[in-house]
């Protein structure tokens, strides 16, 4: 059975609670990246960089966990978005230290930034939530076997 555009995005209408479990999750995602980098935890490593690896596996892992649990292609991609919003933020509004507070804000904020990470997490998150639902799909048909 091929579920409905609106099944897909969101999933299963009885799953209201999940969804706002997964927006409290992707926030978690956000400030647990941010703060990692802000920390030390998770450092940014060589030049010119476009997405923070640390950041992109965090948010793949997320992706995939959705996936699994069979939630929205919409959360997957909130979960990939939010720690790469989380290393952007870590950088601009942290790592520009000489740079006045509102130019600082006003970086983090850039539409073109923004879209892009919007970009890699819809592709990235896209890959790891197929990736996760297809795991689960599989798992499920091994037991079902048993």
């Amino acid at each position: 059975m091929v579920p409905s555009l609106r099944t897909l995005l969101l999933g299963p209408p009885e799953y209201q609670f999940q969804r706002r479990l997964d927006v409290l999750f992707a926030l978690g995602l956000f400030l647990g990246t941010f703060l990692a980098y802000a920390v030390g935890l998770f450092e940014v490593t060589g030049g010119v960089v476009f997405l923070a690896v640390d950041a992109v596996v965090v948010g793949m892992i997320a992706s995939a966990l959705v996936g699994y649990q069979q939630n929205g292609l919409l959360f997957g991609w909130l979960a990939a978005y939010a720690p790469l919003l989380g290393a952007s933020a870590d950088h601009y509004l942290l790592g520009l230290a000489s740079r006045p507070p509102v130019e600082r804000l006003v970086a983090f904020l850039s539409p073109d930034g923004l879209v892009f990470l919007g970009v890699a997490a819809a592709v990235l998150g896209s890959l790891s939530w197929t990736a996760g639902l297809a795991g689960e799909r599989t798992i499920d048909a091994f037991r079902g076997r048993v």
